[in-house]
């Protein structure tokens, strides 16, 4: 039991702090070795192993994932990043624009697959036209955050705790739409107010890596489009007014996508975030490592003796955003997910998960993987965001975003 506490204990501290400490190991690194350490120290069979990684969970998050891919290979991403910052508006009214195509992407096509789309091309469209780019990343990322709320397909932890939980995606949406677009224009009051005064680049450029280390969009495609668009349309219907298995809907329209005479298969599944799909299958294994020793079960029915209930909306929200900023929110979601008794509350525990892990996600930069995502390539292309300046707008927004969400779910 020693070691496989140690293995979890090492796992989790790697998702915190994005890399286990003394190793070249990062996140998915650490998952995988994590699940391979669990089976040979024989805290886990590998049957038990294979049976840990929910097949539903992991179809349905390929499925969704080659659906968003087909946005990004159609141009439509860079298309629509491109109308949005050309547009002949104050830099108060792009970053309007900006917050509502971040948010509203995300609720529909998940929010890390948004990020890495559009970062890039957020980022060599406002060094072009020399506006400091800090503030419409930030506004981006928040929005994406906090939209993905908005339905069970916005976001991977959303897919997970969506088939685990057996939520209704009308009945979360239902809960969460209204926090989610409340959060919006907070984010836009918090960033304006940061930002009031360092709209422009002092420099006309950064080290030399700005807009000229962007990479080159795919040309816009409108059939594409329109095909991606049919499909992502049809598998949400499908979702809200069909009892078909999500999972399959999703592959379903993974091959509808993948079957193209004029998209090679190549070029959509190379925007599949493979990582991410072995960072959770290695974390299903992790996990019920950790289960089969009992100790977690322990720890709940402790936590519920001293009055605090899991099955509480409120107090699940509480606990998923503190647990969300310790190690990131997809692992937050799958530890807490096994612990959850569903019943006439689902939508409610559901919709609480989804606001918690979301809405805390904006405090720290390793708070969600589009944090992550959006430092690490604006680092790459010359544009420093520091962690404190993260925070620093992610404190204000965290804040409000949280009181709008805990006043509406108490209500």
């Amino acid at each position: 039991m020693d070691l496989t506490l140690l293995i979890f204990f090492l796992v989790y501290l790697a998702m915190g702090l994005g890399s286990l400490p003394f190793f070249r190991v990062g996140r998915t690194g650490a998952a995988v070795i994590g699940g391979m350490a669990m089976l040979t120290i024989g805290s886990i069979t590998p049957q038990q192993a294979w049976n840990a990684i929910d097949y539903s969970t992991m179809g349905m998050l390929f499925g969704l994932m080659v659906v968003s891919a087909a946005f990004v290979v159609s141009g439509f991403y860079g298309w629509l990043a491109r109308k949005a910052a050309s547009s002949n508006v104050s830099e108060r009214a792009l970053l309007a624009i900006l917050i509502v195509v971040g948010g509203v992407m995300a609720a529909f096509l998940t929010n890390d697959v948004v990020a890495v789309s559009m970062c890039p091309l957020l980022l060599s469209i406002t060094l072009a036209r020399g506006l400091n780019p800090v503030p419409f990343l930030l506004g981006f990322c928040f929005a994406a955050n906090t939209g993905a709320s908005g339905t069970i397909i916005g976001s991977p932890q959303n897919i997970i705790a969506a088939q685990k939980l057996n939520l209704s995606f009308a009945g979360v949406s239902e809960i969460t739409a209204v926090p989610a677009l409340l959060s919006l224009p907070v984010i836009w009051l918090v960033i304006t107010y940061l930002y009031r005064d360092r709209w422009k680049l002092a420099m006309p450029s950064t080290d030399g890596n700005g807009a000229a280390g962007a990479t080159e969009p795919p040309p816009f495609s409108v059939g594409e489009t329109l095909k991606a668009a049919i499909t992502a349309f049809v598998v949400v219907v499908a979702f809200v007014f069909s009892d078909w298995p999500r999972e399959t809907v999703a592959l379903t329209a993974a091959g509808v996508l993948l079957l193209s005479r004029r998209v090679s298969s190549k070029s959509l599944l190379h925007e599949v975030d493979g990582e991410l799909i072995l960072l959770i299958m290695g974390l299903f294994v992790v996990n019920a490592g950790l289960s089969a020793t009992g100790l977690p079960q322990q720890f709940v029915t402790y936590l519920a003796a001293e009055g605090i209930n899991l099955n509480n909306p409120t107090a699940l929200f509480l606990i998923s955003s503190v647990v969300s900023d310790l190690v990131g929110n997809n692992p937050a979601v799958m530890m807490l997910v096994p612990y959850l008794h569903v019943g006439g509350d689902a939508n409610y525990l559901g919709a609480a998960l989804s606001l918690g892990t979301h809405f805390s996600s904006n405090l720290v930069v390793f708070g969600s993987l589009a944090g992550i995502i959006m430092v690490e390539q604006a680092k790459d292309r010359g544009v420093k965001i520091s962690g404190a300046e993260f925070s620093k707008a992610g404190v204000l927004v965290t804040a409000a975003t949280m009181i709008i969400a805990v006043v509406w779910l108490l209500i």
